[in-house]
């Protein structure tokens, strides 16, 4: 550390869990948000704030007006220009710490760019709204003994859970298979926003335990948190599991790249495509499909109107389909209007 480092760090330098040592053992540290929502724009912001060395963030998704009540990194001029969160998620963060590296990735976490986003990283945060993206996340993680954070919210409850391969139990030891059923989410039970940062803050808190060199202080708990009807739990999580498909067996389904299907997004009435191998030219689809409805583009996404229908397409060939959960509905809709 130099003398404007330890100015600016120096009341979590003067914390004894922390001191000078974790503060350089932090400015070292390279942390992967994947999904940077309510939990996601949280986790990112404060560890930009305590010094985290390299952050990359990791969305597919863009800025709506209704994301500005509880996603914390984002503006107005975000939510009316349709920007990816991962790129508006990386000015914000360039200009509340301009000494560490930040790199917004506008892209879905799949099983064949896990390795690439994930592989180099010292910690993984949980801030997606799906449970094969944390299964995705989880067989990552123990296939290569990286710590990882699961964490989720909706309404005024919230939860979170370090997984420390080798040491505590997996997501899967915990839930083996998704839940069944109707699920509450933020679109359909709404959510407060102090419970996103409340959980959020739970898991960047662990999350600091591990960067600053002390994750033997991160407790095998699962932490539950009820802010309207009253209450905190904390209960000590199970051992691991010796059948655990993920830590016990070894077997890592989710890091399988043919798993490649169409998405229904949590409670959005959306569908997410991965259909395309290549690169899509956003200005010739732009002047291809403005005779057939209201179309609008920059340089990280295009958005097409056509009634009861939006279609937001990214340069990846991906896309999001609003106005259907129904997978293959969406898929007929791409193959319409963005081709094979």
């Amino acid at each position: 550390m130099d003398a404007a480092d330890r100015e600016r760090y120096s009341r979590q330098i003067l914390f004894a869990g922390i001191g000078e040592q974790g503060q350089e053992a932090l400015l070292r540290s390279r942390v992967a948000i994947v999904g940077c929502g309510a939990l996601g724009s949280f986790q990112a912001a404060a560890l930009a704030r305590a010094g985290a060395g390299r952050i990359a963030i990791i969305d597919r998704d863009y800025v709506e007006p209704s994301n500005l009540q509880r996603q914390w990194l984002f503006e107005e001029s975000d939510a009316s220009q349709a920007l990816p969160k991962a790129a508006a998620a990386e000015r914000r963060i360039a200009a509340i710490n301009s000494s560490i590296s930040v790199r917004g990735v506008v892209a879905d976490l799949t099983a064949s760019n896990a390795a690439e986003l994930l592989g180099d990283v010292d910690l993984i945060l949980d801030g997606t709204d799906n449970f094969d993206t944390r299964y995705l996340i989880n067989d990552f993680a123990v296939s290569r003994g990286i710590p990882w954070i699961y964490g989720a919210a909706v309404g005024s409850y919230g939860l979170a859970m370090p997984v420390l391969p080798g040491r505590t139990a997996c997501l899967r030891c915990i839930y083996p298979d998704p839940p069944e059923g109707v699920q509450p989410t933020c679109e359909t039970a709404g959510v407060l926003n102090v419970i996103a940062s409340l959980v959020a803050s739970y898991q960047v808190a662990d999350a600091l335990k591990i960067l600053c060199g002390h994750a033997e202080r991160v407790e095998a708990r699962i932490t539950r948190v009820d802010l309207w009807q009253g209450g905190t739990r904390q209960i000590d999580a199970p051992p691991r599991d010796p059948e655990c498909p993920a830590c016990g067996r070894r077997e890592f389904p989710y890091l399988d790249e043919s798993r490649r299907v169409p998405v229904s997004l949590c409670g959005r009435n959306a569908v997410q495509i991965n259909e395309r191998e290549r690169p899509l030219d956003l200005q010739a689809l732009k002047g291809r499909l403005e005779p057939l409805g209201e179309v609008r583009a920059n340089e990280f996404a295009l958005r097409f109107l056509v009634a009861p229908y939006e279609m937001t397409v990214f340069p990846d060939g991906r896309a999001i389909i609003k106005g259907t959960s129904d997978p293959g509905l969406a898929r007929s809709l791409y193959a319409r209007y963005i081709g094979q």
